[in-house]
């Protein structure tokens, strides 16, 4: 946020510039005069004026003359924007002349048009200008209240780890609340002074990276919002104006009280760490000075207020008020730290230059050279950290004007909060430095400051890595034992290749930057692109697996991400009826039950059934798609909420909608709910369509009874699958173990999308394992994970390089895994293969190197054993093989 300069002028109505809150704040206080942009000047009317009634929201108004001119800016701003978006708009020039030359917002009232009064009711100008005020005093303090945290972190010797919050890319870590962390802790890095404080008082540490965090969302949010409301036009005639500006009030107020709450969270912590840190000071007389001064009863009591005041203008008026107080009580712990630290002769204090003194004023004369060795040595002083020492000495250099200190007593202190407080105030050309040069710190991001991954992404450690490598072994396993093909394609596929292909969730594919002329975007999934290669290689029969990443542009939640694995088996061509459906469902339980997850089901449905149920209810067939889409939220929604989708979003009647969720709820065994679907007087017996799925749904059903596999399959009428590519069998596998984790795997038949692409139809069925979903089960139901599969560790009590390479080599040729470790700490190896789960070890010290043999210890019995060097390796390989 731009701190307001002295005597500048504010440019209002331009089409090029922009109104921003700092000017809105300066020209309330003098610092800057409105000018209207020349343009903006010639677009107003020099009709005379025809005086309107003043709308009610601007009667009777108590304002401040700072209140007065910052609302009557916003207003004119508005006045002139609305005369350049529509050429109809009646903006007399005289009302703008008033308005720039007295900036008083009575200048305006009576309106001298009828747009006037439109433009000045839904405007909402003192509401307006008092969020400009709001956001241009908060926006400054996102970083100073971080940087006084870090300096009181360091008067008052606190820990380091409270800053310690982790970060991770599946949309489970707050951002704010993460990066405030980040940011304190590189204030603190290289700090001698932070540590182990912990104790009872460790949460006004703790909190700092929520509470901070929430309140640098809050103003985010609000100045996002107020600077649309500063230089947006009015939409005159649209709707009814005073409507408008309540709405925008309301807006405001919600986002201002949201500001509020960490705003009062913010003001107790920061109370806190003051007492703490005057709890660290030796004189008994400063320290109850400083903490008896602080008192938040006051403060409190007008938060209160402001959170349950109707009004609109006193609301944001009471947040306002309110800033500004914590303002001077942040001002204040500054102080305190400051005084802390300037009073404690074991810190080494920073000087400009860069350098540290050697102490305080008093001990710099001491410090003649006349110290011995170990003198400097104990008096050795700890160091501020690197961040910190910088906003030390700017807040210092700020209250001193560069003077050294003489002393430390109340009355400085209190020169020093005044002065603090001035410093915060966005009017104070300084703290544009200050916020400057704290953003500087914490960007720097040197070497020390963590890097992070994108939201919705994931690193893979060792033992995850070895649980996925398990995983993908079976997966292919099974693949390959059913006679299926690998397939590679790329990770970007061209845009006009993937869309129009997945329905509404088009909107999900990730597109990537023009480059040499082609568009290009992201595989969605690894359906549409085998689809492609099916067609742009003229193949006609093809039954093929792959496994690769997919990206999708969606929130990320639990279980959800933006980057992650899918396994594919799909079969392509002409076959027997139900052939390739079959042996794909089939592969699927394989899976599931080699995968060992636990319990599962697989519900099933038909998309031409399907259609069939849409028709007989009533539901055109030109809604088919995006109704299908609407059923498909079953799983994670009521009936109530989808048929108020269907209805409201959609256009679906009530009764039709009522048809609907009769008919969704048919689900059970397969075989069972096909005789009823298809007993006499059945409406589904009546439609073409369902009847050819009923058939071919028996064929299947039989298929899969005789092949042991129907008893994890759901008929499921409620299964709609939303992509658009579906037009035969649609399945869907959910997991009904504790971990809530949802559909696992899907799949279908999709005989037209290879024709997409070629003209030439290539029928095609497959199935897509949401392998990231099966990965967060295994993961929760393995107690202990080995990471290596390593058999044998060489252990040399030494560091003889050249006998580990020839011992171990041995080995590695004979086809044993084996690792190596070079230490003369015995202990050090038995750790490292009890870690890794190695099972045997080969331990080779002096006299092992002088009998020409090796001690063989097996570390599931504990049994030793020695054989002659020569024969070790055919030894172990025998172990190995009959343990």
């Amino acid at each position: 946020m731009a701190t307001p300069s002295a005597a500048a002028a504010a440019t209002l109505g331009g089409k090029g510039a922009a109104l921003t809150p700092a000017d809105v704040y300066a020209l309330s206080l003098g610092l800057a005069e409105p000018s209207i942009d020349a343009s903006a000047q010639q677009r107003l009317s020099t009709l005379g004026p025809s005086p309107q009634e003043t709308p009610s929201p601007l009667r009777d108004l108590a304002l401040s003359p700072p209140e007065s001119r910052a609302a009557a800016a916003v207003l004119l701003n508005k006045l002139l924007l609305t005369a350049g978006d529509s050429s109809s708009a009646l903006v007399t020039a005289a009302t703008a002349t008033r308005l720039a030359a007295s900036l008083d917002l009575t200048a305006a009232l009576p309106p001298a048009s009828r747009d006037e009064a439109a433009v000045a009711a839904a405007s909402a100008p003192v509401a307006v200008a008092l969020a400009a005020a709001i956001d241009c005093c908060a926006s400054p303090l996102v970083r100073v209240v971080d940087a006084v945290a870090a300096l009181s972190c360091e008067a008052a010797r606190g820990d380091v780890a409270a800053f310690d919050v982790p970060t991770s890319g599946d949309g489970l870590s707050a951002k704010d609340e993460a990066d405030v962390a980040a940011d304190v802790k590189m204030l603190l890095f290289g700090s001698k002074l932070v540590g182990g404080a912990g104790g009872s008082d460790a949460a006004s540490f703790t909190k700092v990276p929520t509470v901070n965090g929430m309140f640098r969302e809050a103003v985010r949010v609000l100045h996002a919002r107020v600077r649309i409301e500063l230089n947006a036009p009015v939409k005159l005639g649209k709707r009814d104006a005073v409507e408008t500006g309540e709405c925008k009030e309301e807006a405001l107020v919600a986002l201002a009280t949201q500001l509020a709450r960490p705003l009062q969270a913010m003001l107790k912590l920061s109370v806190a760490r003051t007492r703490l840190c005057a709890g660290k000071i030796d004189d008994v007389e400063l320290r109850e000075k400083l903490t008896g001064s602080v008192d938040i009863d006051d403060l409190k009591g007008m938060l209160d207020k402001v959170m349950i005041d109707s009004n609109a203008v006193s609301v944001l008026r009471g947040v306002y008020n309110s800033l500004l107080k914590f303002r001077d009580i942040l001002a204040w712990e500054a102080t305190v730290a400051m005084a802390v630290i300037e009073t404690d002769n074991s810190i080494e204090k920073p000087q400009a230059g860069g350098e540290n003194e050697a102490g305080s004023s008093a001990e710099n004369s001491q410090a003649s050279g006349e110290k011995a060795k170990g003198d400097k040595k104990n008096n050795k002083k700890k160091t501020l950290g690197k961040g910190t020492s910088a906003v030390l000495m700017l807040l210092r250099d700020h209250v001193t004007s560069g003077k050294e200190v003489p002393s430390v007593n109340s009355a400085l202190l209190t020169e020093w909060g005044t002065e603090l407080s001035l410093l915060f105030d966005p009017k104070c050309p300084r703290l544009v430095s200050l916020v400057d040069k704290v953003k500087e710190i914490v960007e720097t991001n040197e070497v020390r400051r963590l890097p992070k991954i994108p939201k919705g992404t994931r690193d893979f450690g060792k033992e995850q890595m070895a649980i996925r490598e398990r995983a993908f072994s079976i997966i292919t396993g099974v693949f390959k034992m059913h006679g299926a093909v690998a397939l590679d394609t790329p990770v970007f596929e061209l845009r006009e290749t993937l869309m129009g292909k997945y329905g509404e969730d088009s909107k999900l594919i990730y597109d990537l930057a023009d480059q040499g002329g082609e568009l290009c975007s992201l595989r969605y999934d690894l359906t549409v692109p085998f689809a492609r290669y099916v067609a742009m290689n003229n193949i006609s029969s093809l039954k093929r697996y792959q496994i690769a990443k997919v990206y999708r542009r969606d929130n990320p939640s639990k279980g959800r991400y933006r980057e992650f694995y899918q396994c594919d088996f799909d079969i392509a061509g002409v076959y027997e009826t139900m052939e390739p459906d079959f042996e794909v469902i089939k592969v699927l339980t394989e899976l599931l039950d080699q995968l060992n997850i636990g319990s599962y089901e697989i519900k099933l449905n038909h998309r031409k059934l399907l259609d069939g149920m849409l028709e007989i209810c009533g539901v055109p067939s030109e809604k088919f798609r995006t109704v299908c889409s609407s059923i498909d939220k079953l799983d994670k929604q009521t009936f109530e909420q989808v048929k108020k989708e269907l209805v409201d979003e959609k256009g679906i009647s009530n009764e039709t909608a009522e048809r609907i969720g009769d008919l969704v709820k048919t689900r059970g065994p397969p075989l069972e709910v096909l005789l009823e679907l298809r007993k006499q007087g059945s409406k589904f017996l009546e439609n073409k369509g369902s009847v050819v799925a009923l058939n071919e749904l028996e064929i299947l059903f039989r298929a899969l009874d005789k092949a042991n596999a129907i008893g994890k399959i759901v008929f499921d009428l409620s299964l709609a699958r939303g992509l658009d590519y579906y037009t035969g069998v649609i399945y869907e596998a959910v997991f009904k173990g504790t971990t809530q984790v949802g559909s696992i795997a899907a799949g279908g038949r999709y005989d037209n999308l290879v024709g997409m692409f070629s003209g030439k139809q290539v029928p095609a069925v497959g199935v897509s394992l949401g392998i990231e979903r099966v990965f967060a089960i295994m993961e929760q139901q393995e107690n202990q994970v080995r990471a290596t599969e390593t058999e044998v560790l060489v252990s040399i009590i030494g560091k003889d390089l050249i006998l580990a390479a020839e011992l171990v080599s041995e080995l590695w040729n004979a086809g044993i895994k084996a690792e190596f470790k070079l230490t003369t700490r015995i202990a050090n190896h038995l750790k490292y293969a009890t870690q890794s789960g190695i099972p045997w070890m080969v331990l080779v010290g002096e006299s092992e190197i002088s009998s020409g043999k090796v001690k063989l210890k097996n570390l599931t019995s504990t049994q030793e054993e020695e054989v002659d060097r020569t024969e070790f390796a055919q030894v172990l390989k025998q172990r190995l093989r009959n343990p």
